[in-house]
């Protein structure tokens, strides 16, 4: 995927520059190199000092002579394969795209092939290389059933850029969410800590004992025939399942839902006229509609939207011609 030979370069450590740990200075200079892999390199003595090879915590000195050998990227091990997914935009920073439901983002027992990561492989073609691996750098996960924006990034300091992004609740993150009930008020807030269920430890849940912070924001934007809501979620934390849990929770669960959801005997009970529907769904109706972040290559915010996918659009609409 990528033949190119070594990158190389000189820094000649001026007046100005002396006393500073190596890989710091690097890492300010280097474009597309983050301290981590600039400390790796130095242990591998790709980067030296007057010809010798140094520690990352060695000082410069003025007239040093600092020349970097950056060996080329090693192709990954994941075979590349084409995997249907809409690109919204691309750079040579990052790509964003609407991962549609059903998707798994990265290869796992029961999902070797097929997946996102197999599909961005096969897409790319200018990956500068994760780590030194060329590789797409996964900043966020959608679960497999939840569709809608992604963004990737294509390069290490790209990566770590917008991981810190996530992290620290900079990024802007709206989803769509049809839930069973009829929630009530306009909007609110659900701030509670979610972590790993005690007993069924693939699932999360609620845990005010020892649980990480979650604050998930919901404004109704319609209600279907007294028995569901249409919600626009914005996620201020990015907890694992954090939407699902948090709206199941306090009652109102995602319709379609396997985990936390309500089960099929909930429509023969409380909604016979829709068990058409209820037989169609497939996954939970979540879709991620906008994400706003920071580029980490121009330091200008960009902002992507997306509509709901076809399937969950065709339930809302089945839904409503039901009960209009």
């Amino acid at each position: 995927m990528n033949n190119r030979s070594a990158r190389e370069s000189l820094h000649l450590i001026s007046e100005k520059e002396k006393e500073q740990r190596i890989d710091l200075f690097l890492a300010s200079r280097e474009r597309g190199l983050t301290r981590s892999r600039i400390q790796s390199l130095i242990k591998g003595q790709c980067i030296k000092v007057n010809g010798l090879p140094v520690k990352a915590s060695y000082k410069l000195r003025p007239n040093d002579r600092v020349s970097i050998a950056i060996p080329p990227a090693i192709p990954c091990e994941i075979k590349p394969e084409p995997v249907d997914f809409s690109l919204i935009y691309e750079d040579s920073w990052l790509i964003v795209l609407d991962k549609p439901p059903g998707l798994v983002i990265h290869p796992a027992p029961g999902h070797a092939e097929g997946t996102l990561v197999h599909g961005l492989l096969h897409h790319c073609s200018n990956l500068s290389g994760i780590g030194g691996v060329l590789r797409p750098g996964i900043v966020h996960r959608l679960d497999k059933d939840t569709s809608g924006l992604l963004v990737v990034a294509k390069n290490d300091q790209a990566h770590t850029n917008l991981s810190s992004q996530f992290k620290d609740g900079g990024v802007n993150k709206k989803y769509i969410a049809l839930v069973h009930g009829i929630i009530p008020g306009q909007e609110g807030e659900i701030d509670l800590p979610i972590s790993r269920h005690p007993v069924r430890r693939k699932e999360m849940s609620v845990s005010k004992a020892g649980g990480k912070r979650a604050l998930t924001l919901w404004n109704r934007l319609d209600v279907i025939g007294g028995k569901f809501s249409l919600l626009e979620v914005t996620l201020k934390t990015g907890r694992t399942h954090q939407i699902r849990v948090h709206l199941s929770h306090i009652g109102y669960p995602i319709v379609g839902d396997p985990v936390y959801g309500f089960r099929k005997t909930w429509w023969n009970r409380q909604c016979p006229e829709a068990l058409d529907i209820a037989q169609s769904l497939e996954r939970q109706m979540l879709h991620s509609v906008l994400l706003g972040f920071i580029h980490p290559g121009t330091g200008v915010y960009c902002e992507f939207k997306s509509t709901v996918s076809p399937d969950m659009d065709n339930i809302i609409k089945g839904l409503k011609q039901i009960f209009h």
